[in-house]
């Protein structure tokens, strides 16, 4: 579901979170970050300079990336993340030091504080593109795909904002038929 560069509607900074989401492809039961050599490409795929994320924070960024599920689910269907979810995703936030960082021109940007590393340099870089989205609007518009065999992340570019699927060739689709096949069936 990758899509062209040029052509990806979502805000650069969200690119990183969606990614982060999708490191987990749910339909075909594949973890990028099953392994510390599959959080080194991601980490190194995305500009995180320093040293590589380790085994023990494996289980931090697992935790980052299922907690950013559930909320950009919730972004889709309006169902409130759950409370241990939402719990264990601010805990992780919280160790996100992040500096407010003003250039020549007088231009604001949030950037991870210090010299953070490992989950912490990636859980900083997600909290200040989420902070940056929240601030412009676009934070509600990345969501998780309703299908639960799918919950690929997406950036909704729709007018209204009211996308349902991550793509409604596939999803949408599926969705439809299944919908449709009940009403047959209970009509029968």
């Amino acid at each position: 579901m990758e899509q062209p560069e040029e052509r990806d509607p979502t805000p650069p900074g969200l690119r990183l979170v969606r990614d982060l989401i999708n490191t987990l492809d749910v339909e075909e039961g594949t973890d990028a970050l099953a392994t510390t050599a599959g959080l080194a490409a991601f980490a190194h795929d995305h500009g995180l300079t320093g040293p590589v994320p380790a085994k023990q924070d494996l289980p931090d960024v697992i935790g980052l990336r299922e907690g950013l599920r559930a909320v950009c689910l919730a972004h889709n269907t309006g169902a409130r993340v759950p409370e241990e979810t939402a719990a264990g995703l601010a805990a992780l936030l919280r160790r996100a030091h992040l500096a407010l960082v003003l250039d020549g021109e007088g231009a604001a940007t949030l950037r991870p504080a210090g010299d953070l590393a490992g989950a912490a340099a990636l859980t900083a870089r997600v909290a200040a593109a989420v902070a940056l989205a929240a601030a412009d609007g676009t934070w509600p518009r990345l969501k998780v795909c309703e299908a639960p065999d799918c919950r690929w992340a997406y950036y909704d570019r729709s007018p209204a904002g009211r996308r349902r699927w991550c793509t409604m060739a596939v999803c949408g689709s599926r969705a439809k038929m299944r919908t449709y096949r009940a009403r047959r069936s209970s009509t029968s």
